[in-house]
Parts: structure tokens; C-alpha cells; sequence
């Protein structure tokens, strides 16, 4: 009886022209979306590769020079983008995607797509994420709303349920009818998805977990729209209800928690926090003068060490060691200030997460985030993975100052004090990590969790109105 109820329902569906035009227009929708954001990422892929590889040649083609001019001169990291980014891009736009790194400085990353794009691309970009986060539930609004008040409506239910079907037939059946008008709506997410991970281009578990929460986050809202229509006798006031839902639930909560988050949590502004830093660092003392009081302590230890009274009889270079010295505390308190910086954004972050318990659509990006690699510790690990790569190269150029270059040359006239260019040659190019699947699992749990919950609590509530339906007709 039950697949009676949804076949019945799929012809009505076939027989609804706007139904059919808006189900091909989702589809073209989601096509579109899908190859541009999927061009757009291989693009913005390649172009930062080769920027890397660029970077990396200008860096060990310098000419033999003294090792602290390598130290100003710098070099820069790019962030590959994830292949899921073409899904759902999170906050890769808003967030930078390239790193300088030098000597005696902790940058943040800059170029940012929301800086260099039109202000439009703040209101959203249109993915396949968007369309399945925005647009997939108002189709199922408009479409689904009069499923069991259309019944009412015309007078069947009476007949229907004289006839022997049960309440609970009818609205499993409607239900049943709408999961498979979803089913159709996700068909084009899916294969894209699918196609990735068996090409290669994505890992398997990062596009399941894509799938599953997408797939429930169509269905609580199949569940809701069928909810929605048994509770009322008229698919008008059905229909309102559920734009009212939909403008709260996807429109507004999404802007007005974050907004809320940000105001309980304060982040200090970047000047701010530019001065503290250069307080703070000054306080540090001048790792270019070996015989500033603040590296005295330094200097005796190091006296003392090789059992010698003067500076010149070190068997190494005293200024290489004070730099690398001084760019372990200058690191030490760059690192403090960043990960407070940090800390602060991810405190606003969990706000929002426990804001997913009340709004399932909070909880589907987070999951959507998650799995895609474009979450805040998707860019968190990219600067912590930055800077540790940048202190290596930094305390690796220092050392060669240490032991290549001999104290008693420094400052000579006549003394260029430069090594061969082959020293930086030999030092290994950055290589960005992506998250393991078990730190993308847990990352994702709460959320997937919420989506759950919400799942079971309106299947219960489904069918326990679905058969009280009979008696409020009665």
C-alpha cells in the first residue's frame, strides 16, 4: 500500500510541469556549479603550483651571498587546494592562500579571492554545496508542502482511510515519494563525487562523509516538509510555514550565529596585535648586535662552554649564533601570539558548532567544511605548517652563518664574507600536509552527530502524527 501511495504521488509529481521544469533547472544548477567550481580549483591549482616551483627556483638561484642576506631575502609558500574545495570552498575565499616567510617576522597569509573579487562573492558562491544547502530544500518545499494537506483538501483522505489505509500508510507513502524526488535532486552531487574518488582526485572517506550528510540533510528536510504538511489542513498554510522555517533555519541562522559568536568572543584588531607583538619583540633585545645586554647571559654561556675568555676564539661565528638565538625567542613569542589569535577563533568556532544541536543547517557545514579541507583547521595547520617550515629554513640559514662564516671576517673592509649559493640549494622544498581521514572523523563527528539526532527526532515525530492522523480527521 505504501509503494501504492508513492507511485500514485510520482504521478502526480510527472503530470506537476513545474515540478519536472524545476527538478531539470536543479540539475542544470548543480551541473553548472559543479564544473565551474571544478575548473576554478584545477586552475587555481596549477597557477599556485607553478608560483611554487618559481619560488622555490628564484630562491636556490640566488648568488653566493652572505647567509643573512638569505635570511631577509625570504621565500614563498602557496596552499594547494584541496579537490573537495570544488564541492564546498568554505572559507578558503575569505582566508589567504600564500605565506612569506624571512627572517625576524611571523606573516600571516594574504590574497585572499574575497579581497580580489567583486564584493559579491561575500553573499556566496554558487557551488554544489550552495545549491544543496539553499536551493535543494526550497525545491522540496514548494513541491512537497501539499503532499498529505492536499488530501485533506480535496476530501480523499476521508475516502481513503474508509477504504482501510491506514494513516500511517498514507504519510510513509507521501514520504516515501518525496525521498525519491530527493533521491533525483542528489543524483548529479553524488556521481561528481563518486567520479572524483574513483579518478583519484579525492580520497574515498572524505566524499562518503560528503554524501551521507548531504543525503541527511535531504532527508530531515523531506521528513520536515511531510511533517509540516500532515500538521496542517490547508497546503497554504503548510507553505508558509515552511518558507518561514527554511528563511530561519538556512538564511538567518547561518549569518546570525556567527555574528553572535564574534561578539562573545572578541578577537583583537591586527593593529592590535601588531603592536603588542613589536613591544614584546623589542623587549626581546637586537639579535644583529652580538653585545646587547639582552644575549649577555647568552654570550657567557657560550664563553664558557668552549672554555674560552674572548668572543674571536669560539671555534664558530658568534653573530650566527646569536641570530639563531635571538629567532628562537622572537619564534617562541610569534607562536604565542598566533596561537592565542587562534585559540580565540576556534572558541568562536566551537560556539557555532553548539549552535549545530539547535540549527541542522549549522551542522551541515560544519561537516561540509570538515570533509572538504577548507575548515579553520584545514587553515590553522597551513600556517602552523608555514611557520614550521619557515623556522627550519631560517635556523638552518642561521647556522651556516655560525660555522661558514668566521667572526673575525665580519664587518672587514674588503670582506664580502659570502658562501657558495649550493648551501641553499640543498635545502628541501615546502611541501603542504593534508588532514589525515582519522583527524577528518573526529572533526566531523559532532556535527555528523547533530545531524543524526535531528534525523531521529523527526522520523519519531512523523510517525507518531502520522497516526493520530486518522483520528483528527475523524
Amino acid at each position: 500500500m505504501i509503494k501504492r501511495i508513492a507511485l500514485e504521488e510520482w504521478r502526480a509529481l510527472a503530470r506537476d510541469r513545474a515540478a519536472v521544469v524545476g527538478l531539470l533547472l536543479l540539475t542544470v544548477l548543480m551541473l553548472v556549479a559543479a564544473l565551474t567550481a571544478y575548473e576554478q580549483q584545477r586552475g587555481a591549482n596549477a597557477e599556485r603550483a607553478r608560483y611554487q616551483a618559481q619560488s622555490n627556483h628564484e630562491f636556490q638561484a640566488q648568488p653566493d651571498r652572505h647567509p643573512h642576506r638569505m635570511v631577509h631575502y625570504g621565500h614563498f609558500l602557496f596552499r594547494p587546494v584541496n579537490p573537495l574545495a570544488a564541492f564546498d570552498p568554505g572559507i578558503d575565499g575569505y582566508t589567504g592562500s600564500t605565506l612569506f616567510v624571512e627572517g625576524h617576522q611571523q606573516n600571516s597569509a594574504n590574497f585572499g579571492d574575497v579581497r580580489q573579487t567583486s564584493l559579491l562573492l561575500r553573499f556566496g558562491q554558487l557551488t554544489p554545496a550552495f545549491v544543496l544547502q539553499v536551493l535543494a530544500p526550497l525545491l522540496l518545499v514548494f513541491f512537497g508542502h501539499a503532499a498529505v494537506a492536499r488530501e485533506r483538501e480535496s476530501g480523499t483522505l476521508r475516502v481513503l482511510l474508509a477504504q482501510g489505509v491506514a494513516s500511517r500508510q498514507l504519510v510513509l507513502g507521501k514520504l516515501l515519494a518525496l525521498c525519491g524526488f530527493t533521491a533525483l535532486m542528489l543524483l548529479p552531487a553524488l556521481a561528481g563525487l563518486a567520479w572524483m574518488a574513483a579518478s583519484g582526485h579525492a580520497p574515498w572517506l572524505p566524499v562518503l562523509l560528503l554524501a551521507a550528510g548531504y543525503t541527511g540533510w535531504l532527508l530531515l528536510w523531506s521528513l520536515g516538509v511531510v511533517l509540516v504538511s500532515t500538521l496542517f489542513a490547508r497546503g497554504r498554510d503548510a507553505l508558509l510555514v515552511l518558507l518561514a522555517v527554511w528563511t530561519v533555519a538556512v538564511i538567518l541562522l547561518p549569518r546570525w550565529i556567527p555574528d553572535l559568536a564574534s561578539s562573545a568572543v572578541a578577537l583583537p584588531t591586527r593593529y592590535e596585535n601588531v603592536i603588542n607583538v613589536q613591544r614584546d619583540y623589542l623587549a626581546l633585545g637586537d639579535s644583529h648586535n652580538p653585545q646587547d645586554p639582552k644575549f649577555a647571559a647568552f654570550r657567557d654561556g657560550l664563553l664558557k662552554q668552549y672554555n674560552v675568555t674572548r668572543v674571536e676564539d669560539l671555534p664558530v661565528n658568534l653573530k650566527g649564533l646569536v641570530s639563531m638565538e635571538g629567532e628562537r625567542r622572537s619564534t617562541e613569542l610569534f607562536n604565542r601570539y598566533a596561537a592565542a589569535g587562534m585559540d580565540r577563533q576556534q572558541a568562536q568556532s566551537r560556539l557555532i558548532d553548539h549552535a549545530g544541536w539547535l540549527s541542522p543547517a549549522l551542522a551541515l557545514r560544519r561537516l561540509s567544511m570538515t570533509a572538504s579541507g577548507t575548515d579553520l583547521a584545514s587553515f590553522r595547520s597551513f600556517l602552523e605548517q608555514g611557520e614550521a617550515y619557515r623556522y627550519a629554513l631560517i635556523q638552518g640559514l642561521n647556522k651556516l652563518h655560525a660555522e661558514e662564516v668566521h667572526y673575525a671576517d665580519e664587518g672587514q673592509a674588503g670582506k664580502e664574507n659570502r658562501i657558495s649559493n649550493s648551501h641553499w640549494q640543498g635545502f628541501p622544498p615546502f611541501h603542504y600536509r593534508q588532514a589525515q581521514v582519522d583527524e577528518i572523523l573526529l572533526r566531523a563527528a559532532p556535527a555528523g552527530a547533530a545531524l543524526i539526532l535531528w534525523i531521529l527526532a523527526l522520523t519519531g515525530l512523523t510517525w507518531w502524527l502520522g497516526g493520530r492522523l486518522g483520528r483528527a480527521v475523524r
